[in-house]
């Protein structure tokens, strides 16, 4: 979890590598309105996300019923969509990848061919809540490589791979 340009793609790329877990990348469960409306330069609102969220929360549901682990990207920058997201679901952890202002901007100015423009970083921040010490969350504010990140994430969960 975290706002765009955090790099979740990325770390969740490189664990599922390491980890052969099943793999979700949540921009691709976003309905096609959502995407207009990003692309656009418009930020989602909290109604836009709610059928989005419920994707999410649908994908992780059948990843359980199959006992198998996985991983999907989310933003989850609300309490509320953390809660969509757990609702049911004993088995979700977050990962939340805590990203400094300049560094996100840095990132977000690189990246190409994605339909979340930069201009829309602010709201993001705006609606960010970091999660609070009553969720289940790892927060990893370390950045950089990839491969450090995977293996601070597989440390704080507990497994050796």
């Amino acid at each position: 979890m975290g706002v765009s340009g955090a790099g979740k793609s990325t770390v969740a790329e490189a664990l599922v590598r390491r980890t052969g877990w099943a793999f979700a990348e949540g921009d691709d469960l976003h309905p096609e309105a959502n995407r207009r409306r990003m692309a656009a330069g418009h930020p989602l609102t909290d109604d836009d996300r709610w059928p989005w969220l419920r994707r999410i929360a649908d994908w992780i549901g059948a990843q359980e019923s199959a006992s198998r682990d996985g991983v999907v990207t989310c933003s989850a920058l609300r309490r509320a969509y953390r809660e969509v997201l757990t609702a049911g679901h004993p088995s979700v952890r977050f990962v939340y990848l805590a990203v400094g202002h300049a560094e996100l901007e840095g990132r977000l100015g690189r990246r190409t061919g994605h339909y979340m423009p930069a201009a829309l970083l602010q709201s993001q921040l705006d609606t960010l809540e970091e999660p609070g010490p009553d969720e289940p969350v790892i927060v990893d504010r370390g950045g950089g490589d990839p491969e450090a990140t995977v293996d601070r994430i597989l440390a704080a969960l507990g497994t050796g791979r």
